[in-house]
């Protein structure tokens, strides 16, 4: 899975969205849960302090003092995070307050807008030991009491915070084993979804590799079109190779039988005109033979399906050129593994093959060396080498590329027309391939034939 591949790229960004989502909902219901739990504990202050109000009153010297003690046990430990307290507001230094036993000889500080208020008010403070306190406050008159008191009651925030964590903690826990659930689901929903492409690509592939010659199966409606519109392409491009295979054929007929009859009428005179035609018609049938032959290479080399064995070819060509060159004593040795195909027609294979061997022949000493390799594969893309060396004088590098073009004799001593090199590189390049001359270990000339491979 690749982030440019359409699997990667649904995948990638379903697990993103549902990341965000995920951390947005872990976020609002830890705030909505943190504010609860605020809620609850200010109303359990509340609660404490509305005991208090009601068990607090004024001794005649003006100071307020406890008519009952305060149930809660939290009150009387010295320092343990629950106090409460009631400040004479606007009193002069040293007037009598009262406390809880928890704060000892400590007081709380009393925000300054507090008298000012109306209502309780909520705010955070910290003790003697650095606790982060949750209280709330509120001035009062107190009956028999002529100035106003602040009534404060404080609970210890760490509660409050323990219990944010543990509901966090299980919260991370459960949206993490969700967002690895989602994943899962993300993934098995995408390759479930992409199947039927998977099949396309399978179908087009053996195609390639001449197993099979139309799309077949069945497809979703959204990939159905698709398949379709893809079998009438393919027809379409077969009807287009035999199409012009049978003009090709035409072609030759029509032009090949004047050519010989212009020819032979030529031949039997005995005047310059005649000559001169004889001259010409043989270069114009030399002619019409390279663009006919071009044309069927190409016609072979467009088409789609044909798939050639290499192995049988390159035997079969050994075997001939032994037998065509018992006199001359050279042998041809084949080293190709079972199983390498070549994507295309059996008789380009046979030409272009069959014209490097033939030339290492003419000029091996005694041994010539074919050897055929595959050269990797990518989504049925691969390619094939196919390398003849011989023994014989080699080539100089810079005739080289002459030797490759058409026409091109560099030593008139051997038989031949000079194109079979230049045919060899046609049709390679029909195919998308290519043709290298370089130095053969053997000490003469390797041809190597880069070539599309199914695998």
């Amino acid at each position: 899975m690749r982030p440019s591949s359409l699997s990667g790229r649904l995948i990638l960004s379903s697990l993103l969205v549902s990341l965000v989502l995920l951390a947005a909902t872990g976020l609002l219901l830890a705030s909505l849960f943190t504010a609860a739990l605020e809620r609850n504990f200010d109303q359990r202050l509340h609660a404490v302090l509305d005991g208090l109000l009601a068990n607090i009153d004024v001794t005649p010297e003006g100071a307020p003092r406890l008519s009952s003690a305060i149930a809660d046990p939290r009150f009387g430990l010295p320092l343990s995070g629950w106090y409460w307290q009631v400040t004479p507001l606007d009193a002069p230094p040293g007037a009598k307050d009262l406390a809880s036993n928890s704060l000892l000889e400590r007081r709380l500080p009393v925000p300054p807008d507090l008298a000012g208020r109306n209502g309780a008010r909520a705010f955070y403070l910290t003790d003697a030991r650095g606790v982060t306190l949750r209280a709330i406050g509120q001035a009062f008159t107190l009956p028999g009491g002529t100035g106003a008191f602040s009534v404060l009651v404080a609970g210890s925030y760490d509660e409050l915070a323990a219990e944010a964590r543990s509901f966090n903690q299980a919260l991370v826990t459960s949206l993490v084993l969700l967002a690895l659930g989602l994943a899962l689901a993300v993934f098995v929903q995408v390759r479930f979804g992409l199947r039927p492409l998977r099949a396309l690509q399978a179908n087009l592939l053996a195609i390639r590799h001449g197993g099979a010659s139309e799309l077949k199966g069945e497809y979703p409606a959204e990939i159905r079109p698709v398949a379709e519109e893809l079998n009438l392409l393919i027809q379409s491009n077969a009807e287009i190779v035999e199409r012009a295979r049978t003009q090709v054929g035409n072609l030759a007929h029509a032009l090949k039988t004047p050519l010989s009859v212009l020819t032979n009428e030529a031949s039997g005179q005995g005047t310059t005109l005649a000559a001169k035609v004889t001259e010409q018609a043989g270069l114009m049938r030399d002619q019409v033979n390279l663009y006919l032959d071009r044309a069927r290479r190409a016609a072979r080399a467009r088409g789609l399906g044909a798939v050639t064995e290499v192995k049988p070819v390159l035997d079969a060509l050994a075997r001939t050129l032994e037998r065509i060159n018992r006199d001359k004593g050279v042998s041809v040795t084949v080293d190709c593994p079972d199983g390498l195909r070549f994507r295309g027609e059996r008789q380009d294979l046979e030409e272009m093959v069959g014209n490097l061997m033939d030339n290492a022949c003419k000029w091996a000493a005694k041994r010539v060396v074919v050897s055929a390799r595959p050269q990797g594969a990518a989504s049925g893309r691969g390619r094939l080498s196919i390398t003849v060396e011989d023994d014989g004088p080699g080539l100089p590098p810079g005739q080289r590329a002459a030797a490759l073009q058409r026409g091109q004799r560099l030593d008139e001593t051997k038989p031949g027309s000079g194109l079979g090199l230049a045919i060899v590189r046609e049709t390679a390049g029909m195919y998308g391939g290519g043709v290298q001359l370089e130095d053969a270990a053997l000490g003469g000339l390797r041809a190597v034939v880069m070539l599309p491979s199914a695998f």
